[in-house]
This record gives structure tokens, C-alpha cells and sequence, in this order.
């Protein structure tokens, strides 16, 4: 039976010429049900009915229950017959581009193989948690299609890089603004020279690795397993279920933002008591606006109205030590959040909570100046060569230590098992 190349191109199922800016859709992670029923009021084609089909049901309707599904399933259906979806004649490539401000990636929507991403090849720095990737894995076999495409870095090629360049001198399929003002465009990219080159240039590739999207990848690998049982000896190894769809873009190219921490409460210490125990092991001064960290072991802290700039003055351990231990992420759970306040699993604490860096350190402030929160810390971006360095010694991130922005989009490539 063969192997499937690393990278493949997929028949995907895309919206019809014209129709892009009325399907493109938030990914279903980054919404809850509320918001999601905001964003899709008053939009029919709205991909958030086949991503987050509860959307369709009174309030409070379970969004895990098998009516949920078959609603996307229906609303998948509907979109396609309609024409507001259309699949591909044959397997392509598409270059995809989200530009928000003046940041810009061009990379690519491919087949990504499932047994590469089952032999660790596709690699993962997070623990997935079996409820999540149950949730997708359902979705997509209800749907018969992997709706919303996983995130992958890889180290640049400079013969894939040309590819791109040439194709996004064509006109594109479309260029439409989605959430937060990103712009998501897309290009198909159809010739047979080209993919084939694009093809063999991924297979010389050691690793690619996940940046965004593990449960998405696992789900699929889920449903792998259950395709080839359905399909007995019928299975062939080539069918589209065999990859799942992924945009992969240049590592170069993508944008960690800082993912900050919040905590409730100081573990019975008083401020002062607090500060004067960060003492022990920071160099700790009060700082005059908002203590915005720009380089690696720096730390901002905001108590009681104030910000202080923190950075440690005992050792802590370096890359070749440990790329996990070595994180700014660990190094502040070590010294302060488990050390001195006793959080110990930032999975299952409700102590702890995680603020995205594109909100901004004035969401920091507001969750403390409104008592929600007792204290809040700024940290700096992990880097991809961090998350990579993780990934290659086969270890995971703590939780929440990267956060990618832009947000690729639901609805623009599709994968259908079959």
C-alpha cells in the first residue's frame, strides 16, 4: 500500500467565485456560542452554521449532542448545493495570504499526511485533551469533511517560496477582510510541474511542525483510523481522509504574540509581603507606563494599580539545558507562580487564567483593576525556534505558551473524506 507524500494536493471545497465574503468565518475555538451567534445573525452562508451548528438551536441545546452535528452536516449540504461551496476538479495547491496591518504570510494550503503526523514528522509541542479532539473528530465525520484547516510552520524553500511568488502575481480567487480586520486571500495554484516540484521539495523535508491546531491534526488522525475500519478492504491509502487540510507558512514569516497570566489571588500574602518575597529572586523596580517586556527574561507585573519590570537575578536554565525549563513561560512557573504561590498545574488550577497578547496589557489592567484578578504578569513572545527546539527534543510547552496571530479563517479549504 503506499505512503502518502509528506505534503499532497487536496480536491478541496472552497467558496464559489464571488461568495468568500459570505462564508469565511472565525475558527470555531475562538468564539464562544454567544459570539458566534452574533458574527453569523443575519448571515445565512455564514460557515460558523457548519463549525459551531449550536448557533441553530435555542440557547443552552448540548453542542456536543449528535442533533448539533447532523445540523452542520445539513448546513455543510445546503452551502454546497446551493453552490455557495464548490469542490475543485482535481487536486491543487492554494496559496493563502493573511495580512493584518503591515504583517503579511503567503504560504500554503496542503494535504497534510496523517502517517507523518502519527510517526511524529508532523511535529506537536502540546498535550491534546480527548474531549476536544472527540468534539472534531465527530464534526468531520458528521460533515464527511475536515472543515477548518490546521497551522504548520516549516523552515523556508527557497524553491517553494518561488512557487508562491510566481502565483501571487495572478489574480487570486478572492481577498476579502474577516475578523480583526485580516485579510485572507487565496490563489489557486493548479499546474502539475509546480505541484510536483512542491511535492518533492516538502519530502526532503525532516520535520514540519504544528503551530496551531493540535486537536484539529488529532481529530483527523481519529478519523482516519475509523475510515479504514468502515472501509475494510476497500482502504487504498490514497483517499483524501489519508491528509487532513493545513496552511503551512514559512516559520519566518509567522507571528507569536505573547500569552500573558493572570492569577486571583496571592496565595495569603499581602502586596507588600509579595513583593518584597519577588525580591528574592527578580530585580524588581517600579516602572513609570505599562511594563511591556521586549526582551527575553523580562517580566511585567501589574499589582494594585501599578506595573513593575521583574527580571531574574538566580540562575535559570538555558536552551541546551532544557528547551522546555529554559521558556520564560516555565522559568515564571518555577519562580513565582508555583514557587511562591502555589499553582502547581496551570492545566487544572482556577486560580490561573491565560490573556492572548493581541488584547493588549490594558485587558491585564482591566482584569485586575476589576477585582477579578489579584495580580497580572506580562511575559515576552516564545519564538518558533523555541517551539521548534521543544518539538525536535520530542517534549510539549506548558499550556497556553504561544499564541498565533493572524487567525487563519473556517470555510476557505475544506477537506472531504472521500
Amino acid at each position: 500500500m503506499p505512503k502518502l507524500p509528506l505534503f499532497s494536493p487536496l480536491r478541496g471545497i472552497r467558496p464559489a467565485p464571488g461568495r468568500a465574503k459570505e462564508v469565511i468565518a472565525p475558527p470555531y475555538d475562538v468564539l464562544d456560542s454567544r459570539e458566534a451567534r452574533e458574527v453569523a445573525a443575519g448571515k445565512p452562508w455564514n460557515f460558523l452554521h457548519v463549525s459551531k451548528a449550536e448557533i441553530d438551536f435555542p440557547e443552552g441545546v448540548d453542542p456536543y449532542s449528535d442533533a448539533v452535528y447532523q445540523k452542520a452536516a445539513d448546513n455543510f449540504k445546503k452551502m454546497l448545493d446551493a453552490g455557495v461551496l464548490v469542490r475543485e476538479r482535481k487536486p491543487c495547491f492554494y496559496v493563502y495570504r493573511l495580512q493584518m496591518g503591515k504583517h503579511v504570510q503567503t504560504g500554503l494550503v496542503v494535504g497534510a499526511c496523517i502517517e507523518d503526523y502519527d510517526a511524529n514528522r508532523i511535529r506537536k509541542h502540546e498535550f491534546t485533551r480527548p474531549v476536544k479532539e472527540e468534539d472534531r473528530a465527530k464534526q468531520i465525520r458528521f460533515v464527511g469533511a475536515q472543515t477548518g484547516p490546521g497551522l504548520i510552520a516549516y523552515k523556508q524553500i527557497p524553491e517553494v517560496d518561488a512557487i508562491i511568488k510566481d502565483t501571487v502575481r495572478q489574480a487570486p480567487e478572492f481577498s476579502e477582510p474577516g475578523a480583526g480586520g485580516v485579510i485572507h486571500t487565496l490563489w489557486l495554484l493548479c499546474d502539475e510541474a509546480d505541484i510536483k516540484a512542491i511535492v518533492t521539495a516538502f519530502e526532503k523535508q525532516k520535520a514540519v511542525y504544528i503551530a496551531d491546531g493540535h486537536h484539529r491534526s488529532a481529530a483527523a488522525s481519529r478519523v482516519r483510523k475509523y475510515m479504514m475500519e468502515q472501509r475494510g478492504a476497500a482502504h487504498t491509502g490514497t483517499e483524501p481522509y489519508n491528509y487532513y487540510a493545513a496552511a503551512a507558512y514559512p516559520a519566518d514569516e509567522m507571528r507569536i504574540w505573547d500569552y500573558n497570566r493572570v492569577v486571583k489571588d496571592l496565595n495569603g500574602m499581602t502586596p507588600q509581603s509579595f513583593l518584597a518575597k519577588l525580591k528574592g529572586s527578580f530585580a524588581l523596580s517600579e516602572a513609570k507606563g505599562r511594563a511591556k517586556p521586549f526582551a527575553r527574561r523580562e517580566y511585567g507585573l501589574y499589582l494594585d494599580g501599578k506595573w513593575y519590570s521583574l527580571k531574574p537575578t538566580v540562575a535559570t536554565p538555558s536552551k541546551a539545558d532544557d528547551p522546555v525549563l529554559s521558556l520564560d513561560v516555565s522559568v515564571l512557573s518555577g519562580l513565582v507562580l508555583d514557587k511562591m504561590l502555589g499553582i502547581k498545574d496551570l492545566r487544572k488550577s482556577d486560580r490561573v487564567d491565560f490573556v492572548g497578547g493581541i488584547r493588549g496589557l490594558e485587558e491585564l489592567e482591566k482584569r485586575v483593576d476589576s477585582g477579578e484578578m489579584k495580580a497580572a504578569f506580562a511575559l515576552y513572545p516564545t519564538s518558533l525556534d523555541e517551539l521548534i527546539a521543544v518539538a525536535d527534543d520530542d517534549q510539549v510547552m506548558p499550556p497556553k505558551s504561544t499564541w498565533f496571530e493572524p487567525k487563519l479563517a473556517d470555510g476557505v479549504v475544506s477537506n472531504p473524506l472521500l
